[in-house]
């Protein structure tokens, strides 16, 4: 069984919990945005308390990717502050991690969560990206013919063996689409500032969402503008525009689609400010 749709939840409501990541954080916190049951893929949002550390050495036997969302992250000779990124491949020997005053980081595994062992692969080397600041990364114009005008993508990796993407993407407030969209691969995304108006409802920051290729959706649009964290599995992103069955209009009604084990934590979170 595949990853299932969840489109959308509001990350505040989950619980704080150790699983996946007790084996090689301990004492740091999970919200589990999605997980793969197959391959234990697994999107989440850490909180590291004030004062953690690790020693170096460590080596997973997943990919890790991460954006600090609050407070400041460090491993020997980087410091990720406010939107610092890194993508460090399955194998790759890690420095000390600290984090002296606490961090809040929104983090994905390419599987279970563990130290690798004899089976791990050597690293590939341009796979590794570290210390890349979202804050100064130029932003893209429009980057597809019929994207509406106003917002600008800030590309934060490209896998050069996948073509997966992970990027920020900006809008402008009062802007608006008028129709729906489609892709060919996996869209994830998290809402870091800012809301969003769409066919499901109001996203919120802190707002998750993880779709299967071919789903329309859409149109969207916000009163504020905003910064999303986007994601795409199985390779580059590509849009097919279609006409909407429904026009655009603003504050849709809460319908989130999501698996029966997430239904307990449907609720919106009318003007949330800070996901955590």
């Amino acid at each position: 069984m595949a990853r299932p749709r969840i489109e959308f939840v509001q990350s505040q409501n989950l619980p704080w919990q150790a699983a996946p990541v007790a084996a090689i954080r301990p004492g740091v916190a999970a919200r589990v945005l999605s997980r793969d049951p197959e391959t234990g893929a697994c999107s989440l949002v850490l909180r590291y308390p004030a004062g953690f550390s690790a020693p170096a050495g460590q080596r997973l036997a997943v990919d890790e990717e991460f954006l600090v969302i609050e407070g400041e992250l460090h491993e020997e000779g980087h410091a990720y502050g406010y939107m610092g990124f890194a993508h460090v491949p399955a194998g790759h020997v890690r420095g000390a991690l600290s984090a002296p005053g606490g961090a809040v980081v929104v983090t994905f595994f390419s599987g279970t969560p563990q130290v690798g062992d004899s089976a791990t692969p050597v690293p590939d080397p341009a796979r590794l990206v570290q210390q890349v600041d979202g804050l100064r990364l130029p932003y893209t114009g429009n980057f597809h013919p019929e994207f509406p005008p106003g917002a600008g993508r800030r590309m934060l990796y490209e896998d050069p063996v996948t073509r997966d993407q992970t990027w920020l993407l900006g809008t402008m407030g009062l802007r608006w689409a008028e129709r729906a969209e489609r892709h060919p691969v996996v869209e994830e995304m998290y809402l870091l500032a800012g809301e969003v108006h769409g066919n499901l409802g109001v996203m919120r920051p802190g707002a998750y969402f993880w779709r299967p290729p071919e789903v329309p959706h859409g149109p969207y649009g916000s009163l504020t503008g905003n910064i999303y964290l986007f994601r795409t599995k199985g390779g580059p992103l590509s849009t097919e525009y279609e006409d909407s069955p429904v026009p655009f209009h603003w504050w849709p009604a809460h319908t989130p689609i999501l698996p029966e084990e997430m239904a307990a934590h449907a609720d919106p979170v009318p003007g949330a400010t800070r996901p955590w």
